[in-house]
């Protein structure tokens, strides 16, 4: 048996698919023997009990009146040098480039000889947006190329990363996509209604009749890269012909303003805000499509849980989507804001039971085939045990 490894686990705790992925390869990890600890500036929300070998290490950036904004790299950096001095780290695992990397890179010069070798995972915006603004894209660029090991969910954003960011072709970038726990996230045996009227009350009348309506469903952090109001326009689109209802899971800045949209629309009955959501998977498997309309996605871990549940996605052709949902198989992409041919997909699916049939199936085994949870942590398991070998890359 291999010598148990002691990892070093930084992510943001928030709802995001970094935190996510994150979280499960840490609790993965822990479940085959090996320590790991979580150095975050709160519990990640999916660490929400007590996990054998597994534990958590509070950041506290403390406001000093001479400070103007909060010193959380600096505090995390010197959090990472506590718990790898303790603790003994083998390696740190950071998501998302910025300050996670910076920290870590800081904390291994602290550290020296006993520092523990950096991995850093990039997930999206830490480059096609936050570490390409002209302010940060050094001290990004620097940070990646300074860790012992990166890795990318997608073929996509390891072309972004050299190409946005202009890091050297000679610093090798590792693909090992995202994953889901198709044990956990899976197709309801039949699609339920009773927490629809819990949800729109205006349904209650329709309860008795057992006439239950289709339900459209989208997940995110709210954010104007999202584009909800095109989840909200697809959706006042297949209203005009099909009795449909919306669910809105997340939250975020967009939010206010979506709400408002929805009440100007006069559709306020027949779309739910669940608000950002610990548990929600009960409403995720008894849904019928997933809507992801967004102007960028590194890969759509939102889209993977739902074909999981055996949902097909209605989604833009960006970024790494068309490497997780292939056009015409489990589901259907469109070029950004093609408001028109969503609203044509979705219903086609709606309407045509057997065509329906056939992507969530197709979206089911994709998943089963290529996405399971076991394999990609046996991926992370060998690459840290790879890169525990390996020295620093450096900028020329």
């Amino acid at each position: 048996m291999s010598t148990p490894l002691r990892i070093g686990m930084t992510c943001y705790p928030t709802f995001g698919g970094s935190g996510v992925i994150a979280t499960e390869i840490g609790l993965s990890m822990a479940k085959r023997g090996h320590r790991v600890h979580f150095i975050c500036y709160e519990v990640p929300f999916r660490l929400d009990g007590f996990f054998e070998n597994v534990f958590f290490h509070a950041v506290e950036a403390r406001d000093y009146p001479l400070f103007e904004h909060s010193p959380y790299p600096l505090a995390l950096a010197s959090k990472m040098v506590e718990v790898a001095t303790y603790e003994k780290l083998d390696l740190l695992h950071v998501h998302y480039a910025i300050p996670h990397a910076t920290s870590a890179y800081l904390a291994r010069q602290i550290l020296a000889a006993n520092a523990p070798k950096v991995i850093t995972t990039l997930h999206g915006t830490d480059i096609t947006v936050v570490g390409s603004d002209a302010s940060f894209l050094p001290i990004t660029r620097f940070s990646i190329a300074q860790s012992d090991g990166i890795t990318v969910p997608s073929e996509y954003l390891r072309r972004a990363t050299y190409e946005k960011l202009y890091v050297p072709p000679a610093v090798p970038i590792e693909v090992i996509p995202n994953f889901v726990d198709t044990e956990r996230f899976k197709p309801a045996p039949s699609k339920g209604w009773e927490h629809l009227p819990r949800l729109f009350p205006a349904l209650n009348g329709a309860a008795k009749s057992r006439n239950r309506p289709p339900v459209l469903i989208h997940n995110s952090n709210f954010r104007p890269l999202k584009r909800v109001e095109d989840v909200v326009r697809i959706f006042a689109g297949v209203r005009e012909h099909i009795p449909c209802v919306l669910v809105l899971v997340g939250d975020g800045p967009e939010r206010s303003r979506i709400e408002g949209m929805v009440h100007a629309l006069g559709l306020s009955d027949w779309v739910c805000f669940l608000g950002a959501q610990l548990h929600f998977l009960e409403v995720l498997e008894n849904s019928d499509v997933f809507l992801l309309p967004s102007e960028t996605e590194s890969f759509g871990l939102a889209a993977l849980e739902a074909m999981s549940c055996g949902l097909p996605v209605v989604a833009s052709k960006v970024g790494g989507l068309p490497e997780v949902i292939a056009n015409g198989e489990h589901g259907l992409l469109h070029p950004v804001g093609d408001i028109g041919g969503m609203v044509a997909s979705v219903r086609k699916l709606l309407e045509d039971a057997a065509y329906y049939q056939r992507m969530s199936a197709a979206a089911r085994r994709s998943v089963e085939e290529k996405w399971k949870r076991e394999p990609m942590v046996d991926r992370y398991e060998a690459y840290y045990r790879r890169v525990l070998g390996q020295t620093p890359r450096t900028i020329e």
